[in-house]
């Protein structure tokens, strides 16, 4: 199933019209640091503090846009406790509604640990003068591999969320607001048995809150949240501090 998102994602790339536009894009590097709450750490104590690297980019097309990122988390750690995460969508325009075909894959790496989760659907894109609202339904397709018990892989349902952001000004500076909110529905048995999230649903997402204090520097903050997710059969929540480098 990775390779059918892989490809699925290619072919919408490739199958633009030569004549495609490029529209807009952006890319930048950043340090993160994730702080959990203290009743999160109460309830998973697994679930630690740590800081991440991210490389993150974007742009938009005539026929669509692509998104992706690429994480190194636990650098505070030594080597031997490095994650690694990345995620890829690619939404493909279908004609001149705002429909587009949507496909996502996000996949985490750490020692005794793996898992991947892939996503074909279909988006709607609200957009307006610096502002995009995106949300998106498709079917949901999972790989975990812990080295504690037995994994799973397979078809897990379905799962519906969104993408936004609001850009606007205060005090002459430049601000906005960010959001990401997936929701899994109708989740197997045996992945809920695997993963020790209890249940057939689940919430995760973040909402953050970004000052553009220069054209290469941000600054932000984002509320992390989660539920039924993350290995974990509780509700969760972190404040993740952020300053990007934009190029």
């Amino acid at each position: 199933m990775k390779k059918i998102a892989i490809a699925a994602a290619i072919t919408m790339s490739l199958s633009a019209p030569a004549s495609a536009e490029y529209l807009y894009g952006f890319g930048n590097v950043s340090v993160n640091a994730l702080d959990w709450s203290k009743g999160s750490v109460d309830r998973a104590a697994h679930h630690k503090d740590f800081v991440y690297l991210e490389l993150e980019g974007g742009a938009g097309f005539s026929w669509g846009e692509l998104y992706g990122f690429f994480d190194v988390e636990n650098v505070q750690e030594d080597s031997s406790d490095l994650r690694t995460a990345y995620k890829g969508t690619a939404a493909y325009k279908l004609g001149e509604s705002g429909f587009r075909a949507y496909a996502q894959h996000y996949a985490t790496d750490s020692s005794g640990f793996s898992s991947s989760n892939t996503v074909l659907g279909g988006q709607y894109r609200f957009e307006g003068d610096g502002w995009f609202v995106a949300p998106f339904i498709g079917s949901h397709y999972t790989i975990t591999n812990p080295s504690w018990t037995t994994g799973f892989s397979g078809l897990n349902g379905g799962m519906a969320g969104w993408a936004a952001v609001y850009n606007f000004t205060a005090f002459d500076q430049n601000f906005w607001v960010s959001n990401w909110h997936e929701m899994e529905f109708s989740r197997k048995d045996a992945y809920i048995a695997a993963s020790g999230e209890e249940k057939g649903t689940s919430m995760n997402g973040a909402l953050g809150f970004w000052w553009n204090a220069t054209d290469n520097i941000t600054a932000g903050v984002q509320y992390r949240y989660a539920d039924k997710k993350l290995g974990s059969a509780d509700n969760l929540n972190a404040v993740i501090y952020s300053m990007r480098y934009n190029f």
